[in-house]
Parts: structure tokens; C-alpha cells; sequence
């Protein structure tokens, strides 16, 4: 079969569905021969470096990526049937990083229970930003690409996330997977040779696991930091109280074990000793029942041995004895071997051997596999360490002894065979020198023979109690010559004659107590993790590290696992809830859900979903009963610090109202930080949409209606609770509104604006200046609502907020009058009615003012009346016989930082609203200064102080027509008092279509013309 034939037939074993592309064999054979340059990309520079010298015979080309770290070696060689060039290169470990979507990075962006639902995306850190450019700038010349990355579940994942990278430049890229176990010339040309396809499945497994360790961890971790940080604020100030659920049932071993230690209650035990000197040496039987908890019961016995303590020789046996030779080395094993013989941790363990693999000094270090598979030539790699001084006879000898013969373990991965050296090298220093010969020496171990002995076994009768004694004679110590780490040794004892009696040297009653097991190892701890599931060989390492670096546990002067009080308190905090969070049975499960997945027996989002609803679920109720962990915490911390039940601990949930129309995202309800309420774009920074409700909105609250109207679909109504005195009499404090955009009310009273979508001319350039400079909130440009006349009624949508003048609107729909028409002071409070005692025209008439005396609130009751019937209902529309639109409004409440002004608009006719010298609509103001014109109302520019055009009107004089003869229709729909200011408003007639002049003006004492209030002949 030619190459280009096989590869195809390969690829059609392993081939996936989408998004690879499935080529007939003849197509696929032409597409491969179109194949001119090859991008190989390794996970590490080492592996990349050590591949191109192999496979150039040492004659790559060098040159540099952006990464100064990761370089590209080019070299030519004959792949898919033809010479092409090569291009390889490598990353560095993962490209692409997990993440929430920006507003959840932050710790107090939202309640932790939100990052069980939270948006994540992949991205690709900064610091790996260079390494991606390297792959999208070399991939436009290639036409294949080739991943040689590790291959396990990591390397695997690793690999997608580079043929994302490189798709993404060129889609109709084909891709590759090279399979190999060790960086030997043989074992990489065999790769190049046998290419196949990655393995979507494994990698999805690896997604899995990403995403739930960010989602159980972050959650959980924000969840013990924020909270447990208020607790103790003096000892946890500063502290991160990480959680993970591979790090915590490690931690629960040690905790477990610490327990079992402080639980343990020592028991006296007594046994009777027989010893007998001889001429070959001493030697010591053994009491066959061991010993007995009963004091009196042994001592019977004793009694019983010493009224005649002559020794009979009743069994005298041999039999042949072995010690068997290692199994071959997984990565379990390696860790533990290295920590109890070499003393060198699992981290640096793993640290070490990935280097030496990457060198190419022995075979990939991550494997599950203890089995040496049939076809890996063992006699040629012993044939390499012949060389050495110190163990390169003993190799020698397993060649000329038959070769070698390993035992077979039980355990396999189907990807990597046992470690095992690849090449040999003398020149390596300090403890990649130790664990070298350690995994040479464990090799050739594997390859001998079992050591063989000859066991001798005396058993002896006093007083019908038996006794044994043992011997041991080595005949071939064979692995043991290599393998120093072991031991084994001869235990020489005199020959015995069965039937033979003899006076025993001692025959004594000695006691002891039983013993606590001790704290455990870290080989201790990673059989610990390995039975119970918890992590893979891969993370052993990192899982021990963390508790380590997070002060959970600590290590002792013999190398051996102590629990910190941090660790303790958590353990025991989560257990007393009921959750055996420490235990290992939740991620055991998850783990075997991972293995699953891999080999295609379960879905991806299914496991995801699962896994997540039941920690979510764990994490409700851990926060429920959050008190167990003070309480745990607290034996070890001393007494906590109460949190009043009122007191936030953790963020509030973003709340989502409604769809952001700009960016799609949810604009969410937020806690402004010096109070009050706002809405924000979860998009936010990249889009800065929102919406500022004023400062006399006291509550917000999603409600769990949805406008029928609004879009994009959901629009929640919102429940509103004003201020008292900041809304007109006719609305209730209380209220239940949208804010899409149909409720005219609520767009009236907040002050939303929204853009309008179609297709109407832009305003002035200089309305739009003037529109960016009023706008606080964000800089979008609303399409016409800013246009003073000729403005048609704005179509519901992006909402924004504003804190420029308002622009024209038609009047809000009617309210129904719920009792809340009670006239209200400067104060906010409700005004006292009371009655002119004084003799004079105004005796007996009634009049408000504030009922503490701390504003000068003052109104007429009639006059307050009065203009109540006179206004126009509330909603309606008043007559516009020149088609012009009025106003409805109200005076607006001081929100936001600005002066009060008038809700509505002036008339759409040409002329009908007031301008300033700037050609901008003006705002309305109400005189505060005490004085002749107090609570008169006058129009002036919209500008901030320091850029005003220095245009003034009195309100009351501006009801003239224009030149064009249209009237000015200033109609107030309830004009009675300021609700804020507490001020009178000046309220001008209805005028009727004929009608131009103006009311004159009447003294505010005696309602007359012709004089004021200061002038009036009644007020002297």
C-alpha cells in the first residue's frame, strides 16, 4: 500500500464527524499531494527542538517566532509520499485559558451562586498572545498542519485549541495527529509515518473538567473567602480560602488520618517470649497466638510454661523463598518511589522527568500503564546501559542470561508504555542524576530475575503453647544486585533436630501497648488519592502542592502530613453540614464520568450538566447553614465576628431586566455605591450602556411580569418606590412599571430616553453638541428626540439616561388617584392646613405651610384648589387647533445633581418653544432665593453655568404668539404646587384659538391687577 494510501486508510479508522472535513479516497489523495509545507507544532520548545534534530539528522534551520521562548525549526523531509518542508514549532502548555465573561472576573461583580450559570469563554492569555501570532503568521504558507503535542488528555486539548488558532486563519486546513511515546528517532519517524486524527472525545473530557474546576472552584472560593474574611478579620484578613474538589477530599485524607491519630486510645497487650542461645548465634521464638488483651489470662499461661519449661522440637521445615522484582514503572509509582527513596517530592518528581523526556533520555513520564507492550525491543534499550560503570555488567548479564523477561502488571492506558530509559547520557548532575539511575536502575530491575532464598522454619512446644522461629539463607540475590533500594538479608539459625528437646536461655512475660498509625507520607497520600479516584497521575502532584501552598496542611521534621487550623476548621465546618465535601466520592464520581466520555460512553453537556447542578446545589445549602463553618472555624480562631443578618456578605445577584440594544447582552439592576439604583450592560467595559434612575427612586426590584409590548423579548416591569413628594398627587408611591419604553409615565418621571430607530432626519449639529455635552452616562447620540421642534413621539427601544433638558413628549397616560393628592413642603413632608386668625381681608381664609417649620413652605388652600380643577386631567391631551403637540407635565423633583424643571414640551409649531441665544431649547427654573419673585418660574439656557449664552425669560411673560401668528400652548397638567420646591407655579390660562393677549398679573395677596404682593395696599 503506498503512504499516501495508508494514511488515508489510517485516517479513515479514526476519522471524526464535523467539523473535519471527509474527503473520498481519491480526493483525499490529490489533496494530499498538494501538500508542499508542513506546520508541526510540539507543547513545549524542548520536545520541538528534540523532534527537528531527529527527524534533519541535526540539520534544521533555526530563526525566531514572537516568542522569544518558543522557536521555529525548519528542516525538509519526505512526508505524504513527496519531499516537503517542515515548519516546526511549539506553544507552551495550554494556549487558550478558561474564563468568566468580564463583568464575573471580578470578586464582587455578582453573588458567587451566579458563576454556576455565568457565561465562559476561552481566550488566550496575554503573556501567550506571541505564541498565537507565531502559529497565525506560519500557518498562511502551509497546507497541513501536524500536532505533537503530548499524547494524553492534556496534550490532546492542547492540540484543538492550536487547530483552533490556525483554522481561524485558514479554515480549509488539513490536520494531523502524530502519536508517540517517547522523542527517539525511531519512535518519530514511526509517528510521521502512521499520522491519524486527533481525538475530539478526549479532549471534550479535558473541557469538562476545565469548566467545573472553574466554576465548584471559583464559587466556592469566593464563597469561604468573602465570608469567612468578615468572620475572622483578624487572622483571614489577607487570606485566600481556596476550594477545589480535587484539593479538598486530599486534604480530608491527611485530616482523616490526623483524626484517627488524636481518636486513637493506646490497649495494654501481653505475649510470652522465648529466646535460646547457641553456640550459630541467639535466636528468638515467636509466641504463635501473638499475644493476648487479658492480663490474667497470659499470665495463666505463663505459669503454665514455666512449671516445666523444657522446649520440644515438633516441626522443622525448608522451603524455597522469593522476592520478587519490581512491576514496570507507571507514574504513580515513580512519585512514591521517589518521595520514600530518593526523598524528592511529586512536584519536583514530575518537574525533573518532564525535562529528562523532553531531552530524550526516557519515555513519556505521564502514563497509566504498567504492562511492557510486546513489540517495544527491551533487549535493545538494556543493550544502551552496557556502557555504564556501575550497572553495565549487570545489563550485560541479562543479555547473555536470556534477555530480558519483565513481570506484567495489571493496569494499561492504551497510549504509553511503563517509563523506562531511551537513551543513555553520563552527563547529568544533582537529582536529574539520581532520578535517572533510579528509573535505569528500576528498568533492568524489571528485566532480571526474582532473588531466590531458602526459608528454614523451627517450631517448638513448651506446656502444649507453640513457638516459631525462622531462618533465612539468600541463594541468588539477582535483581537486588541493581536495585540498592531494597533490601533483603540472610537471618542465619542453628539446625534443629525434630523431636530434639532443649532448656530454652529465657522464657518471659512482656507487655506492651497497641499504636497509633502514623501521619501520613506523601507516597502515603498519592496511594490515598490513586484508590480513591481523586485526580489522575498527571495532578497528584499539583492537588499536594496547593494544599501545601493555601497553609491547609503542613509538613513535619520526618517529611510526613500535619493539618493546619485553617484546614481543619473547613474539613470539619463542611462535614458538620452533612456534606462529606472532604470525602472523595463526588469527584471520584466525576472522574469516572471523564474516563466515560473519552471512550464515547457519555455526552459532554450531559456530565457538564449534571456535575453542575449538583454542586450548585451542595453550594445553596453550604451557604444556608454557612454558621457551621464560623462554628468550626471558631475552636481554632477563637470567637467569631458576628454579622448582623441585614449585612451583605457576598455581592447581590445581578438581576437581569432586559436585552442591552447595542450589544445583546443583559443590562442587569445594580446598587449604585453612595445608593440608589441603576441599570448595567453586562458587556460593560467594551459597552457602556445604562440607565441612572434619580436619586428620589428609594427601591427597585425585578417583578415577575414581563411587558407584552417591549423588545427584545423578555422586558421585565420594574416595582418602584418613590420618595413622597417626588411625583405628581395622582401617582402612588408604589409602582409597578416598564421601562422599555411603552409606560409614558414612568419615561416621563425617570427621565429615559430612548433612540429612536427610524429612518427621520438627524438633528442640527448643534443640538447633537449639545446632546454629547448633557449626556453623563454614555455618548451615543439619540437620532431626534433632541430636536425642538417638528420631533415625532420616539419608537420604544434603546433606553439611555440622560441628564440634559427634556425633549417633547406627549402627555403620560392616566393614573388612578389612590388618595396620595396631599400637598407636600420643601421638606418632602406632608404641608399642615391651617387658617388666618389675623383681622384683615385674608381672616378665616386657609393656607399650608410646613408642619415642623424648618422650610418657607407657603400656599393659598384656594388657590391650591383651584388650580387643581382648572388643569387638565392627568394624561389628557389638551386641544391643538393648530395641530401643534402641548405640554402635560408637572414640575420635575431636583434629581441627578440638576435644578428642577418642567416635565413635557413645548408646542412642534414653528416658534412654539422657548430658544435660547444658542438656538437650544431652553430649560425652565423655579426663583429659590428669598425675595419678591420667589417660586417664580423663569426659562434660561441648558447649558452648565460656565457656558450659558446668558439668555433669561420670566416664564409667566413668554405666552405670546409667535409671528406666524400660532399660539404657545403652556397648558400644566398639574400645575398646583412644586412637589419639590414647594413654590407656587405661575399658571397662564387656556388660551383659545383665537385668543393672543396675555392675563395680566394679579398681586399674590389680594389677587388684583395693577400691583404686587411688596405694593399691596392689605399687606400694610
Amino acid at each position: 500500500m503506498s503512504l499516501p494510501a495508508r494514511l488515508v486508510a489510517s485516517r479513515g479508522v479514526r476519522m471524526l464527524p464535523q467539523p473535519w472535513r471527509l474527503f473520498s479516497r481519491a480526493a483525499d489523495e490529490a489533496a494530499l499531494r498538494r501538500i508542499r509545507k508542513v506546520l508541526c507544532v510540539a507543547e513545549k520548545n524542548d520536545a520541538a527542538r528534540g523532534i527537528a534534530d531527529l527527524l534533519s539528522n541535526s540539520r534544521m534551520r533555526r530563526r525566531e517566532g514572537f516568542s522569544k521562548f518558543n522557536k521555529i525549526y525548519e528542516y525538509d523531509y519526505q512526508m505524504f509520499g513527496q519531499n516537503v518542508t517542515v515548519v516546526m514549532t511549539s506553544v507552551s502548555g495550554h494556549l487558550l485559558a478558561h474564563d468568566f465573561k468580564l463583568p464575573f472576573r471580578k470578586w464582587h461583580s455578582c453573588n458567587p451562586l451566579a458563576l454556576f450559570e455565568a457565561e465562559i469563554e476561552k481566550y488566550c492569555p496575554e503573556n501567550y498572545v506571541d505564541i498565537k501570532r507565531t502559529l497565525e503568521r506560519e500557518v498562511q504558507q502551509c497546507q497541513a498542519l501536524v500536532i505533537w503535542t503530548d499524547c494524553d488528555r492534556e496534550g490532546e486539548n492542547i492540540g484543538f485549541e492550536i487547530i483552533h488558532v490556525c483554522k481561524a486563519v485558514k479554515p480549509n486546513l488539513q490536520v494531523f495527529r502524530a502519536r508517540f511515546s517517547e522523542i527517539t528517532l525511531h519512535a518519530v519517524r514511526t509517528a510521521c509515518e502512521n499520522l491519524t486524527q486527533p481525538d475530539q472525545k478526549t479532549s471534550d473530557a479535558v473541557d469538562v473538567r476545565q469548566e467545573l474546576d472553574l466554576r465548584i472552584g471559583a464559587a466556592f472560593t469566593r464563597f469561604q473567602t468573602l465570608r469567612l474574611r468578615k468572620i475572622f478579620p483578624d487572622i483571614l484578613a489577607d487570606q485566600l480560602i481556596s476550594y477545589g474538589s480535587c484539593q479538598f477530599p486530599t486534604l480530608g485524607f491527611v485530616v482523616e488520618r490526623f483524626k484517627a491519630i488524636q481518636a486513637f486510645v493506646p490497649e495494654a497487650f501481653y505475649k510470652i517470649k522465648v529466646t535460646h542461645e547457641h553456640e550459630d548465634g541467639n535466636v528468638v521464638f515467636n509466641w504463635k497466638r501473638n499475644r493476648l488483651f487479658n492480663h490474667t489470662a497470659c499470665l495463666v499461661l505463663y505459669h503454665m510454661c514455666m512449671e516445666d519449661p523444657v522446649a520440644t522440637v515438633v516441626e522443622v521445615g525448608s522451603k524455597p523463598k522469593s522476592k520478587w522484582r519490581p512491576l514496570p514503572l507507571d507514574t504513580v509509582e515513580l512519585e512514591k518511589l521517589a518521595s520514600r527513596k530518593l526523598k524528592i517530592n511529586a512536584k519536583e518528581t514530575m518537574k525533573i522527568a518532564e525535562k529528562l523526556y523532553t531531552q530524550g533520555f526516557i519515555s513519556y513520564p505521564r502514563t497509566e500503564t504498567n504492562i511492557f507492550p510486546k513489540e517495544l525491543n527491551l533487549s535493545a534499550l538494556v543493550q544502551q546501559q552496557t556502557q555504564d560503570p556501575n550497572w553495565g555488567a549487570f545489563a550485560q548479564r541479562i543479555l547473555d542470561q536470556g534477555g530480558p523477561t519483565p513481570r506484567s502488571g495489571t493496569k494499561s492506558d492504551q497510549a504509553h508504555p511503563p517509563i523506562h530509559p531511551t537513551k543513555y547520557t553520563a552527563n547529568l548532575q544533582g537529582n536529574e542524576q539520581r532520578l535517572y539511575e533510579f528509573i535505569v536502575r528500576h528498568f533492568l530491575a524489571c528485566c532480571s530475575q526474582d532473588a531466590k532464598g531458602q526459608e528454614t522454619t523451627v517450631e517448638i512446644d513448651i506446656a502444649n503453647e507453640r513457638f516459631v522461629a525462622q531462618g533465612l539463607m539468600i541463594l541468588a540475590r539477582n535483581y537486588l544486585e541493581v536495585y540498592p533500594y531494597e533490601k533483603w538479608s540472610d537471618k542465619v539459625i542453628p539446625v534443629y533436630q525434630k523431636g530434639s528437646r532443649f532448656q530454652p536461655t529465657t522464657v518471659e512475660m512482656v507487655d506492651g501497648e497497641t499504636s497509633p498509625p502514623l501521619l501520613l507520607s506523601e507516597a502515603d497520600l498519592i496511594a490515598l488519592m490513586e484508590k480513591h479516584g481523586i485526580g489522575t497521575d498527571a495532578t497528584h502532584a499539583e492537588h499536594i502542592e496547593t494544599i501545601k501552598t493555601r497553609m491547609y496542611v503542613g509538613l513535619t521534621a520526618d517529611q510526613r502530613f500535619l493539618p493546619g487550623h485553617l484546614g481543619m476548621g473547613l474539613v470539619e465546618g463542611y462535614d458538620s453540614m452533612g456534606y462529606e465535601m472532604s470525602k472523595p466520592d463526588l469527584r471520584a464520581e466525576l472522574e469516572a464520568d471523564l474516563k466515560l466520555i473519552c471512550e464515547g460512553k457519555k455526552d459532554k453537556s450531559v456530565v457538564l450538566q449534571q456535575q453542575v447542578q449538583k454542586y450548585k446545589q451542595v453550594f445553596i445549602e453550604a451557604v444556608a447553614r454557612a454558621n457551621k463553618l464560623d462554628q468550626a472555624l471558631a475552636q481554632y480562631f477563637g470567637e467569631a465576628t458576628g454579622i448582623a443578618e441585614q449585612e451583605e456578605v457576598y455581592p447581590a445577584m445581578p438581576v437581569p431586566i432586559r436585552k442591552c440594544p447595542q450589544c445583546n447582552n443583559d443590562m442587569v439592576l445594580k446598587t449604585k455605591r453612595n445608593g440608589g439604583f441603576y441599570l448595567s450592560c453586562m458587556g460593560y467595559p467594551a459597552c457602556k450602556t445604562a440607565v441612572w434612575f434619580p436619586d428620589f427612586v428609594l427601591d427597585v426590584a425585578k417583578d415577575d411580569s414581563i411587558c407584552a409590548e417591549c423588545g427584545p423579548h423578555p422586558v421585565h416591569r420594574l416595582k418602584f418606590k418613590f420618595k413622597r413628594g417626588s411625583v405628581p398627587p395622582v401617582m402612588p408611591l408604589e409602582f409597578v412599571g416598564c421601562i422599555g419604553g411603552c409606560d409614558e409615565m414612568l419615561r416621563e418621571l425617570l427621565d429615559l430616553k430612548y433612540l429612536n430607530r427610524s429612518t427621520q432626519p438627524a438633528p442640527p449639529a448643534s443640538h447633537q453638541a449639545n446632546h454629547s455635552q448633557a449626556n453623563n452616562s454614555f455618548s451615543r447620540a439619540s437620532s431626534d428626540s433632541r430636536q425642538a421642534r417638528g420631533a415625532t413621539n420616539p419608537a420604544a427601544g434603546h433606553l439611555l439616561s440622560l441628564s440634559a433638558p427634556r425633549a417633547l413628549r406627549p402627555a403620560p397616560a392616566a393614573a388612578p388617584d389612590n388618595g396620595n393628592n396631599a400637598v407636600v413642603c420643601n421638606c418632602g413632608n406632608e404641608a399642615t392646613l391651617l387658617t388666618v386668625r389675623k383681622e384683615g381681608p385674608n381672616q378665616g381664609r386657609q393656607f399650608y405651610k410646613c408642619n415642623t417649620n424648618t422650610c418657607n413652605f407657603f400656599l393659598w388652600a384656594n388657590e391650591q384648589s383651584e388650580d387643581r380643577s382648572n388643569a387638565a386631567p392627568w394624561g389628557s391631551a389638551p386641544p391643538q387647533p393648530f395641530g401643534g403637540r402641548g405640554q402635560a407635565g408637572f414640575q420635575r423633583p431636583g434629581g441627578g445633581g440638576r435644578g428642577p424643571e418642567l416635565f413635557g414640551s413645548n408646542n412642534s409649531g414653528s416658534g412654539g418653544g422657548t430658544v435660547c441665544n444658542c438656538e437650544q431649547p431652553a430649560v425652565t427654573r423655579t426663583v429659590q432665593k428669598d425675595g419678591p419673585n420667589k417660586g417664580r418660574q423663569f426659562h434660561t439656557c441648558s447649558k452648565p453655568r460656565e457656558q450659558q449664552c446668558g439668555f433669561f425669560q420670566w416664564a409667566d411673560e413668554n405666552a405670546a404668539p409667535g409671528a406666524s401668528g400660532d399660539a404657545s400652548w403652556n397648558h400644566f397638567g398639574s400645575s398646583g404646587s412644586s412637589r419639590e420646591m414647594g413654590s407656587k407655579m405661575k399658571r397662564p390660562s387656556n388660551l383659545s384659538s383665537g385668543g393672543t393677549a396675555k392675563k395680566p398679573r394679579t398681586c399674590s395677596v389680594c389677587h388684583q391687577p395693577g400691583h404686587t404682593k411688596k405694593t399691596c395696599p392689605h399687606n400694610h
